[in-house]
């Protein structure tokens, strides 16, 4: 029996179909598949991963292929195999399993973020794009020892409340300090009473010091976006100085003690000539949205036309 035949063979003729899955990311996940009929029926599809790709275990989308035997494969699992099936070496790639297919879109799955709020809906398979971007993501406090996790916004409360120092802030647009002990490893950065946080980390290497900065906050659009400048000279030698900086600084659910491989400032050995700590400064500025940028370009606009348009008249008028 095919995959989709498993699946209809659950409650065939449903038109609302309440789907509880087993082995998912939320424990008792409800899904729903709807068809255009009129009547509402109810099943149960006790297992979400017969509709994955059983090569590549990921989420089935449009197009599926089967091959003469019915064995199914997502469309680049069919080119990685050259369209050879591997179940039975037969060629896949041209048939298309419509049924699976249909079956796969009608199925509708709420969002992994649920419990913690999120209210949005997608196909089987399309939550997952839409998990790296919602802002109900769980966020992980950055301090030692401590294990809360919740929304940014609460985990910016709770630092604020138990681990804030009163020298380890920031203030957008403005120079501020960054200084921290090599074997500190992290130093945690605050924008105001409660505001969003900023990971400073620090990674001895062979090659030298790698020095990270990132935003603690979940990759939803409009949520703590932030750039940042951040230099650092050594120690009574002002030719050894050295600037980092990203038009986008990059943004964290969780903080990482692995090296990192790129985005990273390296201070080699050299330049600390001993010293065990590193003294930094940092401008941490808020990026312009879309809109705010298009609103003040149309005012520069604007303005630019009135000067113009001044600069005419007063040519015609010593005419």
């Amino acid at each position: 029996m095919s995959n989709a035949e498993q699946v209809i063979s659950r409650g065939a003729s449903s038109s609302s179909r309440s789907v509880v899955g087993e082995g998912t990311a939320a424990d008792d996940e409800e899904v729903t598949v709807t068809t255009e009929e009129e009547v509402v029926r109810s099943g149960t599809l006790l297992e979400l991963d017969l509709l994955d790709c059983p090569v590549c275990c990921h989420a089935l989308t449009t197009p599926i292929f089967q091959c003469d035997n019915g064995h199914i494969a997502c469309s680049s699992c069919c080119t990685k195999l050259r369209n050879r099936c591997p179940s039975c070496t037969l060629p896949i790639g041209v048939y298309r399993n419509r049924m699976m297919e249909r079956v796969v879109e009608a199925i509708i799955v709420p969002c992994p973020n649920a419990k913690h709020g999120c209210t949005d809906k997608f196909s089987y398979g399309k939550e997952l794009v839409h998990e790296k971007e919602c802002s109900f993501a769980l966020c992980y406090c950055p301090a030692p020892h401590c294990n809360y996790s919740g929304l940014y916004i609460d985990l910016y409360r709770h630092y604020y409340a138990n681990h804030s120092c009163p020298w380890e802030y920031f203030r957008c647009g403005y120079d501020g300090q960054a200084w921290m002990h090599i074997s500190d490893e992290i130093l945690v950065l605050q924008e105001g009473r409660e505001g969003p946080l900023v990971a400073i980390q620090c990674f001895e290497e062979e090659q030298g010091v790698y020095v990270t900065v990132n935003c603690i906050t979940p990759c939803s659009p409009g949520v703590s976006e932030f750039s940042f400048q951040l230099s650092y000279s050594a120690y009574g030698n002002a030719a050894r100085s050295m600037s980092f900086g990203m038009g986008e600084m990059n943004r964290i659910q969780k903080v990482s003690f692995e090296t990192p491989d790129k985005d990273f400032m390296c201070v080699p050995h050299y330049f600390l000539d001993g010293e065990t700590s590193l003294k930094m400064n940092i401008c941490i500025r808020r990026r312009e949205k879309k809109k705010e940028k298009k609103r003040k370009h149309d005012e520069e606009t604007e303005v630019v036309d009135k000067v113009l348009r001044r600069r005419r008249g007063g040519n015609e008028e010593g005419v």
